[in-house]
């Protein structure tokens, strides 16, 4: 399979997914495949690599290829804030199952592969899939290639139409830190999914509003993560946005 971004660039899909765990900084809402470990390796990663890449005013999605062997190395995607509601998630397609695979760039030059605008929530936050827009939902997808353990990119008409996160919660970090190899405890997965109601829906307008309940819910969860004592590297990526949002509104 073959596909094309921006425009006349393209790619053609390989049966070599990368190994490399995600990385899901809930803090800053994106979903990172790469090793480097500290701002000054990211540095050096981009320099090294072709693709899609942040530039001054302009933050698309990142998908990072090997010079020499034109392979993809790396990917940095950002996790949309505009929630699609229950209906147009329900519609989210079963199919095609995920067929693991890689991407070789057709020629070695820099492209930019556009931010998606709709997420999509399955149930109990079991995936995140996050779209172009929702007219995707109107037609079938070709394919899901996992191009790294539990990310797929979603194909419609031989372009990349969206993404998805399957068990997100796992992949919980901060920063440039690895996620926890071990299982997500169950209190973990409640405390997720508390937070994803939060920050990807109008309680986030309320709370910036001030609206008391709202600060209410906010306070409820903050002291909630600082009451859970296991997986505490999981719920400190959550907490790290909650405490931003309780300094900045729940203290007034």
């Amino acid at each position: 399979m073959r596909l094309t971004l921006d425009g006349d660039w393209t790619a053609t899909v390989t049966g070599e997914p990368l190994s490399i765990a995600p990385r899901f900084v809930f803090r800053d809402f994106t979903v990172c495949i790469a090793t480097y470990a500290d701002v000054q390796e990211r540095e050096r990663f981009l320099l090294d690599t072709f693709g899609s890449q942040d530039h001054v005013w302009d933050t698309p999605d990142e998908l990072r290829f090997d010079p020499a062997g034109l392979q993809l190395v790396g990917a940095e995607f950002r996790v949309p804030a505009w929630l699609a509601d229950a209906e147009d998630s329900a519609r989210v397609p079963a199919a095609p199952l995920v067929r693991p695979g890689g991407l070789r760039a057709d020629e070695p030059r820099d492209f930019r592969l556009e931010v998606t605008s709709d997420l999509c929530r399955g149930p109990g936050d079991s995936v995140l899939t996050c779209l172009r827009d929702l007219d995707v939902l109107d037609e079938p997808l070709e394919a899901r290639i996992g191009i790294a353990p539990d990310v797929a990119l979603l194909v419609q008409h031989g372009t990349v139409a969206g993404w998805s996160l399957t068990d997100p919660v796992r992949y919980l970090t901060v920063a440039f830190a690895d996620p926890d190899p071990a299982p997500p405890a169950r209190a973990t997965r409640h405390l997720f999914t508390a937070c994803m109601d939060l920050v990807t829906t109008r309680l986030l307008d309320e709370v910036r509003d001030r609206v008391p309940a709202a600060l209410d819910r906010l306070r409820a969860l903050d002291e909630a993560l600082r009451d859970q004592d296991d997986d505490r590297h999981r719920v400190g990526a959550l907490h790290a946005l909650i405490a931003d949002l309780v300094e900045d509104y729940g203290n007034w």
